[in-house]
């Protein structure tokens, strides 16, 4: 479904990613575990286009994407939920869902794309018409992915969604990412969590300043001795 080809990417003299290849089938919840600063966040901006690759290519579905701006990349069915949550703090619940599905405009599958983001998360419902600044930090998680779903995308991108969390909020929102997997998303999860993302991912690679050191499917990076010592505080 997704292909990362050899894709470097630089921030003015930083090197960033040097060299990344990856693959997301259909159906599967892929991880990209790794410390701060290894190019995680860099790898979901390169594939959605708003970091522009200095060489190297993405491709999704047999097409090549490396050059399409980040709305075209919308349609063609990639969305991100970004780090931070980044929701719009003045606007409601409902409003900030309705941004979500700008591309689209078809009234009727905005509409189940409503109800479907709804029965995922309730909450949601009881407090469309709060404005999104006054929600507590696991509503707007909820939120900033079910504004991600409004496009109704074939390959979801989460960028570090258990980030500020409590635990109780941290299970919830990886339960969610297996239901919204098994509703037929593929997931690209991008996660500091490398416990809870190896319990749900499939496969997982490992990235280390801006290189894949690392792939494998999930069991086996878990009982992966060097990935344990870094990534999963075990000895």
């Amino acid at each position: 479904m997704l292909s990362i080809r050899n894709i470097n990417t630089h921030y003015g003299n930083i090197h960033a990613l040097k060299g990344i290849s990856l693959e997301v089938k259909q159906g599967e919840i892929v991880t990209l575990i790794g410390s701060n600063g290894a190019g995680k966040s860099t790898t979901l901006g390169s594939i959605t286009g708003l970091l522009k690759a200095t060489s190297g290519e993405v491709w999704f579905k047999g097409q090549n994407i490396t050059n399409a701006s980040p709305s075209e990349i919308v349609k063609m069915g990639i969305s991100l939920s970004p780090e931070g949550r980044e929701v719009f703090p003045a606007l409601t619940v409902e409003e900030n869902l309705q941004l979500g599905a700008f591309t689209r405009k078809d009234k009727k599958g905005i509409k189940e794309s409503y109800e479907r983001v709804y029965e995922l998360f309730p909450r949601l419902f009881e407090r469309k018409k709060q404005t999104a600044g006054t929600l507590s930090g696991g509503e707007q998680q909820m939120l900033a992915i079910g504004r991600a779903l409004m496009s109704s995308p074939q390959l979801l991108l989460l960028d570090e969604p258990s980030l500020g969390l409590a635990p109780n909020l941290v299970l919830m929102i990886f339960e969610l990412i297996q239901s919204i997997n098994k509703q037929g998303t593929t997931v690209l999860l991008v996660e500091q969590n490398a416990n809870m993302a190896l319990s749900i991912a499939n496969r997982g690679y490992v990235l280390e300043t801006g290189k894949v050191t690392l792939s494998d499917d999930a069991k086996a990076l878990s009982n992966n001795e060097s990935v344990r010592k870094a990534y999963l505080g075990h000895i």
